[in-house]
């Protein structure tokens, strides 16, 4: 399950790659537009920043915006970003990967066996789909 600053960075990502590209969007419409407390969204917004994502001008017409095309910003890297791992366990994690104690051998363990194929299967999805595809609509990214 996505956590709430998940579900809200992709959001706001969504509804800035609606805006003039390279105009800076105030915080406070982002934040009214797509219900999402300020505070939290602030939070969020930074840490997209600081991963490149985003960038800020501060100042009267200051605000945020995507220095990325939207066609460049992978949903699979948002959440990662924000959420962590893709993976349900650890064990099958491409980026965060580690080892569980309980189990002796990956390679004969269902779990982790049922667990990869529920990670590729997931991956297919979100590495092929970006924020191009997500802010315009929910029939695109059927597609």
């Amino acid at each position: 399950m996505l956590s709430k600053k998940t579900k809200y960075g992709l959001k706001a990502l969504s509804y800035l790659a609606k805006q003039e590209q390279n105009v800076p969007v105030l915080i406070s419409d982002i934040s009214e537009s797509e219900n999402i407390s300020k505070k939290f969204l602030e939070s969020i917004l930074l840490t997209l920043k600081k991963c490149g994502i985003l960038s800020s001008k501060k100042g009267k017409g200051g605000g945020y915006y995507l220095i990325k095309n939207p066609d460049e910003i992978k949903i699979s890297t948002v959440i990662r970003l924000l959420e962590g791992p893709i993976a349900m366990l650890p064990c099958v994690s491409l980026n965060y990967y580690e080892k569980c104690d309980d189990c002796s051998s990956e390679e004969r363990c269902g779990l982790n066996i049922l667990m990869a194929e529920v990670r590729d299967s997931t991956l297919k999805i979100l590495e092929n789909k970006t924020l191009a595809n997500f802010h315009c609509g929910t029939d695109n990214l059927l597609k």
